[in-house]
């Protein structure tokens, strides 16, 4: 699942010859003008591009249903929707059950945003088998993603720089270093996707779905949004509340915080989740490997972080293990209780000298591969991030947030604080504070949860259903652990989402799963 971690990741690039090529091949100039009556020509699918994270094509379903492939046009400009097109890559896995207990396709978006769909959709695939005997399950690269006209900025060897670099200044040399390191960044994204840049915005992947929508074939949209894909679901029900079917939004983004407010709400979740690790880990019969008390454990932590800030250790040579990559790594294990062993194992290893497992988890938050080539998703992620966010901090402003962020993480806070300057030299202008997912008339939208998720924290759920607006939003709640709730397999959870998804069952709002 993609990343909404406010870190300062970077990005894959190739050059903007490919990306010309990208948006010419995709359809070029919109003949008719009528794209939604355009056919999608659905093959098997071939290996994920390096964009979408590379490897093999994803194998079939345990029943033997293959994935298929196909690219939509759409629009490059919403607002000349008869100028030039770009392609939305898609992927589907048609429905099991009998033609007459079809609903339609089941739309996912799996979060970042930066995350391809067509990557992740096959490796969760078996988890919605349940939702697969009356929906075609479909999901896609939204715009600036994977092969959707992917934004793209640095080579693989500048990421792999730009990931080693100091996120956590301390002097006035480090924040000017900092500072020109990020200016470097986003000039080479405006640089090698110039064309693409000013139409990554949330309102615009909205649109693309509503196209999707019509292409398809649907009467309504069947929506399963998790993580960022909640708030895409959002600003989806507030441009189009009449055609919403059935929506799940899982891992809510609260939608009423600018980008301030929402790095401090995770500095606090990942903080969260950090304590829960660590009272797990104490807690157990066994002993904790990596502490004796809770306390220790976090203090542990903290002075490998110092320590490597002043003397990082072999990662995976010839990279080094730095305390921006350690963060990075710690990051990305709390986003499931699944991944808690791997951090304890990273941790001991580090204590040790070794590296290598911190950086293996550092890499998979920034969508590195094993041969050293980058995914996109940073790059999208910065990209829709700076298009959607309006407000710009400078330097000045982030050292005064500083206290109030290292009060709610002594781990991430800091870090988290000086993410904010990520987009202040952006080339694009942001379009709002926060999005408007007002959605009056729409249908029932579930709305999910998880008291200990640490990237979009519990608190967002409520609001979300708030701004949703009143007798749209359906609220429950899983009191669980990591980021969403429904691939958790909590029955509870799974059990309440499929009645509604497969029946058109709404839950009682208020439910607690546990």
């Amino acid at each position: 699942m993609a990343n909404p971690f406010r870190l300062r990741a970077g990005a894959l690039t190739t050059t903007a010859v490919l990306l010309s090529a990208v948006l010419a091949g995709c359809g070029g100039h919109a003949e008719d003008g009528d794209l939604t009556a355009q056919k999608l020509d659905w093959k098997d699918c071939t290996a994920p591009s390096e964009a979408e994270g590379g490897g093999s094509a994803p194998s079939p379903l345990p029943n033997g249903t293959a994935w298929q492939c196909a690219t939509m046009k759409a629009p490059l400009d919403w607002g000349r929707p008869k100028g030039d097109t770009i392609g939305i890559a898609l992927i589907r896995a048609r429905a099991s059950g009998p033609a007459s207990s079809r609903i339609g396709s089941l739309v996912f978006n799996f979060g970042g945003p930066g995350g391809s769909g067509v990557t992740a959709l096959p490796s969760f695939g078996e988890d919605y088998t349940a939702l697969r005997t009356r929906y075609d399950l479909v999901s896609f690269d939204p715009r600036g993603v994977g092969l959707s006209a992917p934004v793209e900025c640095e080579s693989d060897a500048q990421l792999d720089a730009y990931f080693q670099q100091d996120a956590t200044p301390d002097d006035s040399a480090e924040r000017a270093d900092l500072l020109k390191r990020t200016q470097q960044f986003n000039a080479a994204c405006e640089k090698n996707s110039r064309k693409v840049l000013p139409h990554v915005r949330t309102t615009d992947a909205a649109r693309d779905m509503e196209l999707m929508r019509q292409v398809l074939g649907d009467r309504k949209l069947y929506y399963f949004g998790i993580s960022y894909g909640t708030e895409l679901g959002g600003v989806y029900a507030h441009l189009y509340p009449g055609n919403v079917g059935r929506a799940v939004l899982d891992g809510v983004v609260d939608p009423t915080q600018n980008p301030e407010q929402s790095a401090l709400g995770q500095a606090r979740g990942f903080q969260l989740a950090l304590d829960n690790f660590a009272k797990d880990c104490t807690s157990k019969t066994t002993e904790c490997p990596v502490g004796d008390t809770e306390q220790e454990v976090k203090d542990r932590i903290a002075k490998l972080l110092a320590d490597l800030e002043k003397k990082p250790i072999p990662g995976i040579l010839p990279r080094r293990l730095t305390q921006t990559a350690a963060t990075n790594g710690i990051a990305q294990s709390l986003y499931s209780k699944d991944f808690w062993e791997y951090l304890t194992e990273g941790l001991e290893e580090a204590y040790d000298g070794d590296g290598r497992t911190l950086m293996l988890l550092s890499d998979l938050m920034n969508g590195r591969s094993e041969n050293g080539e980058y995914s996109n998703i940073t790059a999208a992620n910065i990209a829709i991030n700076c298009s959607d966010e309006k407000p710009r901090y400078t330097t000045e402003y982030v050292q005064r947030k500083l206290p109030e962020f290292r009060a709610a993480s002594p781990l991430f806070g800091h870090y988290l604080a000086w993410s904010l300057v990520g987009c202040t030299d952006w080339a694009v202008p942001g379009a709002a504070d926060h999005p408007d997912v007002s959605a009056p008339g729409s249908a029932p939208i579930l709305v999910v949860g998880n008291t200990g998720d640490p990237a979009t924290p519990y608190e967002g759920a409520k609001k979300m259903a708030d701004a949703l607006g009143k007798g749209v939003a359906v609220e429950l709640t899983y009191k669980g652990q990591g980021h969403g709730a429904y691939d958790s397999k909590n029955r509870c959870v799974q059990s309440a989402v499929n009645r509604y998804l497969l029946d058109g069952k709404v839950p009682k709002t208020g439910t607690v799963c546990s």
